[in-house]
């Protein structure tokens, strides 16, 4: 399949094109897929350092899984990872899925704010994957949505480009909504997983020996990569194929392998993160250059996404069917590479194509695009008020 359809929407205004490698007061800028692949593919060559991860203190709890690096991480890694395998995510969570869409656009009725609705669909997925399920959906996202509403952050700046006062702020707003989302959402669940073990992580953490803000630390980073960063994608995907009737109708007619690939595709071109950052270890060799231990490095996905030598011609235009170079999944870096690739993409892309099939087969009208803002935090795009009426006199709606 060689359906054009639209270019890129999440064009962030502050981004330039720039050189392959290069270095820019003090700090290393990557936008070349393959040394991208290489420097999150560098065994013990480099440790977290995005995410606020360099300014957050765990010093007396564990490293959660998002920070963790080395065999520490791979330990984590490896014990997890049954949770969210694509087979695990189609047979035990596919019926779920589709019981929740039909629930929430049957009770949406005409009138669906899709970036709503999409964060309590990704909330009660990746709930019932992680064990959060002792509390209501609807307010276990409005609490997360407290939780990730934070200052503004520069990964490249010492303290995050905050001043003393924005940093303190930042900790008392960080710090204020924790207190609900413990006492609401994570210790009612692990109250109840220790009465009655489920095959969940929330489970698996109390078996590992977890305490109860460490089990907190770790659902706020499923929660950031589960529900969060699924809810921006499922918008940005409704967006294009609205705006694109040719590939929605071709979607709808797809089977299953054809569709993932479309939406990896609009992955690519729309990566939620748009940067990684990592912290050297060692001297590092990246495109015939050394970087020095200690130093940061900024890895452009969505410049990465864009290499010609890896996606071909036009790469800021959605094109699915594209011969992507061996060794890369339709959506190239947008779930990043090594140790830390995103555990959960095989349950992203199919929580969407299953809210897509549903969503896509309506009669649909666009009452209001949705507007775009930017998230310092995970270098990503927001999409709020993206307002569609459902039926055949839609186009009349007023």
């Amino acid at each position: 399949m060689t359906v054009s359809a639209c270019s890129r929407k999440s064009v962030h205004p502050g981004e330039a094109p720039g050189p392959d490698l290069e270095e820019v007061d003090g700090t290393w800028h990557v936008r070349d897929a393959a040394m991208v692949r290489e420097v999150l593919r560098s065994k013990d060559g480099t440790t977290q350092a995005g995410f606020t991860s360099e300014s957050v203190s765990t010093s007396r709890l564990r490293q959660p899984i998002l920070f963790a690096d080395g065999e520490e991480h791979r330990t984590q890694r490896s014990r997890i990872a049954r949770f969210f395998a694509p087979r695990v995510v189609s047979d035990r969570y596919r019926d779920m899925m589709g019981q929740r869409v039909d629930s929430l656009l049957s009770a949406a009725g005409r009138e669906i704010t899709l970036d709503d609705l999409a964060m309590e669909y990704s909330v009660s997925v990746a709930a019932e994957v992680i064990g959060l399920t002792n509390s209501s959906t609807a307010g276990l996202s409005r609490r997360l949505e407290n939780l990730f509403d934070q200052p503004g952050y520069d990964h490249t700046t010492s303290g995050g480009g905050r001043s003393r006062l924005t940093r303190v702020l930042a900790r008392l707003t960080g710090a204020s909504p924790l207190i609900p989302f413990y006492l609401f959402d994570v210790r009612p669940a692990v109250r109840a997983r220790r009465r009655t073990p489920s095959e969940d992580v929330i489970t698996h953490l109390i078996g590992e020996g977890y305490k109860g803000v460490e089990i907190m630390i770790e659902c706020l980073t499923y929660g950031a990569a589960g529900m969060v960063t699924t809810r921006e994608f499922i918008c940005m995907a409704t967006w294009h194929f609205l705006g694109a009737p040719a590939l929605r109708q071709r979607y709808l007619v797809a089977g299953e392998k054809e569709r993932l690939a479309i939406l990896g595709e609009i992955l690519r071109l729309e990566p939620v993160v748009g940067h990684l950052y990592r912290r050297t270890t060692r001297d590092l060799q990246v495109g015939g250059r050394v970087i020095p231990a200690g130093a940061l490095m900024d890895l452009h996905v969505r410049d990465a996404n864009a290499d010609e030598d890896v996606v071909g011609e036009s790469p800021l235009e959605l094109c699915p069917g594209r011969d992507i170079a061996t060794g890369y999944g339709p959506e190239v870096i947008s779930f990043g590479d090594g140790a830390h690739k995103c555990p959960g993409n095989a349950l992203a892309i199919q929580e969407t194509d299953i809210l897509m099939q549903r969503l896509l087969a309506m009669d649909l009208t666009v009452v209001s695009e949705p507007t775009m803002t930017w998230d310092d935090l995970i270098t990503g795009y927001r999409l709020r008020n993206f307002r569609l009426i459902v039926g055949p006199q839609a186009a009349t709606h007023e």
